[in-house]
């Protein structure tokens, strides 16, 4: 029952047994004729008060024993540290357990203080890790005191059973606990029922609520010094069900102090009462699930950085549903103990972003300016009043237009809103002489930038675009210039932005994205060919945290990225309105693992599209058809060489493997999409039909199909 309670199922599977562990077992001595522990009886095992023999007379010390560390035999019940060496220190006085029934108390079986001490001593010197005292009475004497605080500066923990009278304190045996001698390391073992309620005999934690830790002490199967099964209750055998959970912890994690063992059951026991430490159950539960399982700040063995066991990086895009085999490794956690654990189940991917929605939410507009050889222009939105603006009252007022600052001459019935509005992009173009011209960009990208300055034309597609990375980024400040050599443009530019990945719930601030810097520069040539306008160009994009818009986090590397991308886009104009038009991206992008671990790897990655389109089909409207592919990995991944041994002697990593972060996916997203424009009503009139083929690279996800009617009115 008392290992049902505990959840001992965790340790042992572990193979946490109590082997090469000795346990200490003040009481009336072990019954030598059971088979029940064999030849793991210490042979420093000895009477303490007097007694040649620890032969159990009583049947006390036999019951406390077994539940502590009684053989697994695959019959019946057994111990909870069933592989433990027992120290058996028997300390009745001669004679007084002769004829004793199944309770000490009322057995007969006297306890005098100096016999403990001696056992206490006896189980310091035998290399005890626990000593188990399932025994009570009045307030020990100095020298048993002095005794227990021996055995606390050599690191042993001492386990007192808290007392079997229903009363709201331990017993007065047990106030060592309290005492700066006990270094925090005397635990007070009160009980509970199958049910985690306190057993009505059972003291509470009271005044010692701080050292109070219950476990499984009624109806406890357990033998007497004759052989015969009783079902024992009292805290004497929730004591040694705490023994033998220390036991179990010693064996598997022999960094650990004795201190450290302690802390960890209080910190990972159950709740039985108020949360936290209270006045019945004190610390709680004992619980060795919880004890087992990593506690504190987990790092991956060898390195500093923090590591999670939910989420420790998020994929991007371009990687979609990249499936991951196994990342086995050894993580240590915040008492230095050692787990295996497979990371890849950490490893999020980024579900495809929603095509439409905030295309057609935006409140935006925008605002253009030409004279002589400079062009201006603006993304308004109105200000915002509200909470969740991601910017502080300072952002607001230094970026507010009023309709005066757009436009000096406009009245009040000129269409602009007469409230305040925020620019939140803006670029600017402007030539110097026949054959060269600059921009710079505000929260744009240097794309856009050049676009402008080679008079490039894009159909106005919703979904399927060429713009941007190909994954969540947003730009900050960009600049470009170019220089005409005949019949040749060459363009250079230069761009800063972060790369936006997806923030899980953290409680942090509103936006939902973290960000990572990254830097871009470019250089192309641009030349016209008759009715054939073209463009090619190479980019080299740095991230500094992040690679191809994924994330790993500190405990995994942190893997940043830097990336070559070589593009060639075309157009056709074929008269009569009718134009013709494709792209292609070739990206590779050479990743490197940092914090303390090593690795990388190479990325290839691709992205095309084409369209064809007609203005004037029916008068001034406008007709096009495109089909694209979003940027995706069409090869490579990231090799990580993880620890999969440790060594505790030395606190060091014995052996590392070389593993596979696979960031190909199985989908591959294929956009097709018809626009069609007219003017209407003063203004113009667009739709859009579209189809997405595994959008976001996800195989598994449905088709998304989408309609898009927007109308827009100048001001």
């Amino acid at each position: 029952m008392g290992a049902v309670s505990m959840n001992a199922l965790t340790a042992y599977n572990r193979g946490a047994t109590g082997l090469g562990i000795g346990v200490g077992v003040i009481d009336s001595g072990i019954d030598l004729q059971s088979d029940e522990f064999g030849s793991r009886i210490s042979t420093a095992s000895t009477g303490v008060a007097g007694n040649t023999s620890i032969d159990d007379e009583g049947g006390h010390g036999t019951a406390v024993a077994f539940t502590l560390a009684g053989r697994r035999n695959g019959t019946g019940t057994h111990g909870v540290a069933f592989d433990s060496t027992l120290i058996g220190l028997r300390a009745d006085r001669p004679g007084t357990c002769v004829g004793g029934t199944t309770d000490d108390a009322e057995s007969g079986c006297k306890f005098f203080t100096d016999a403990i001490t001696r056992g206490v001593d006896t189980a310091r010197t035998a290399g005890a890790k626990v000593i188990n005292i399932s025994l009570g009475g009045s307030a020990m004497p100095q020298s048993l005191k002095d005794a227990v605080g021996r055995a606390t500066l050599a690191g042993i923990i001492v386990v007192i059973a808290a007392g079997n009278d229903g009363t709201d304190n331990p017993d007065p045996f047990t106030d060592v606990a309290n005492d700066s001698i006990a270094r925090n390391m005397v635990i007070i073992a009160g009980s509970v029922g199958a049910g985690d309620t306190l057993s009505t005999f059972s003291d509470k934690a009271g005044t010692g609520a701080a050292h109070f830790l219950t476990a499984v002490g009624e109806r406890v199967p357990a033998p007497d010094n004759n052989g015969a099964n009783f079902l024992w209750s009292g805290t004497s055998f929730a004591a040694p069900q705490i023994s033998g959970a220390v036991a179990l912890l010693a064996q598997a994690f022999p960094n650990l102090s004795g201190a450290q063992i302690v802390d960890i059951l209080f910190k990972s026991a159950r709740d039985a009462g108020p949360a936290g430490v209270d006045a019945i159950y004190g610390n709680g539960v004992l619980d060795l699930t919880r004890a087992f399982q990593p506690l504190g700040t987990t790092s991956v063995a060898g390195s500093r950085s923090a590591i999670s066991f939910v989420t420790n990086g998020m994929l991007s895009a371009p990687m979609g549903d990249a499936a991951q085999g196994a990342l086995g490794a050894v993580v240590l956690d915040g008492y230095a103990r050692a787990f295996a654990t497979d990371l890849a189940s950490t490893i999020g991917r980024s579900a495809p972003s929603p095509t439409l929605g905030g295309m057609l939410q935006s409140r935006t507009r925008a605002v253009a300016v030409a004279r002589g050889g400079m062009t201006a222009s603006m993304t308004l939105v109105p200000k915002s009043r509200g909470f969740g603006s991601g910017s502080t009252d300072n952002d607001n007022r230094r970026s507010i237009l009023t309709r005066a600052d757009v436009y000096p001459n406009a009245g009040p019935n000129s269409g602009f809103d007469a409230g305040q509005s925020r620019a939140i992009a803006a670029t600017m173009t402007q030539r110097l002489g026949e054959t060269l011209s600059f921009g710079l960009g505000v929260a744009q990208g240097s794309s856009a930038i050049t676009a402008q300055l080679t008079d490039q034309y894009e159909p106005a597609f919703l979904v399927a675009t060429m713009s941007g990375l190909g994954f969540d980024s947003s730009a900050r400040a960009s600049s470009a210039v170019r220089q005409r050599f005949g019949g040749f443009g060459v363009t250079a530019g230069i761009e800063t932005g972060d790369v936006l990945s997806r923030r899980e719930a953290d409680g942090f601030a509103r936006t939902g994205w973290r960000r990572s810097g990254y830097e871009r520069v470019a250089i192309g040539v641009d030349r016209q060919f008759g009715a054939v306008s073209t463009y090619v160009s190479a980019t080299r994009m740095s991230e500094q945290n992040t690679f191809l818009g994924a994330r790993l986090d500190a405990g995994l590397g942190a893997a940043r990225a830097a990336s070559w991308f070589a593009d060639a886009k075309a157009r056709f104009d074929g008269g009569d309105g009718w134009s013709i038009g494709g792209s292609f991206r070739q990206g590779w992008s050479s990743t490197h693992i940092r914090g303390g671990l090593n690795g990388g790897g190479m990325l290839h990655s691709r992205a095309f599209a084409a369209d064809i389109g007609k203005a004037g089909l029916f008068g001034a409207d406008s007709i096009g058809l495109r089909i694209a592919q979003p940027l995706r990995v069409t090869r490579g991944g990231i090799n990580i060489a993880l620890p999969t041994a440790y060594d505790y002697a030395t606190s060091q990593v014995t052996g590392w493997t070389t593993q596979r972060l696979n960031l190909t996916p199985s989908g591959r997203e294929l956009d097709i999409e018809t626009r069609y424009g007219l003017p209407a009503f003063g203004g113009g009139l667009e739709t859009n039909l579209f189809l997405r083929r595994d959008p976001g690279n996800f195989a598994n996800i449905p088709t998304d199909y989408g309609l898009a009617v927007r109308f827009n009115r100048g001001f």
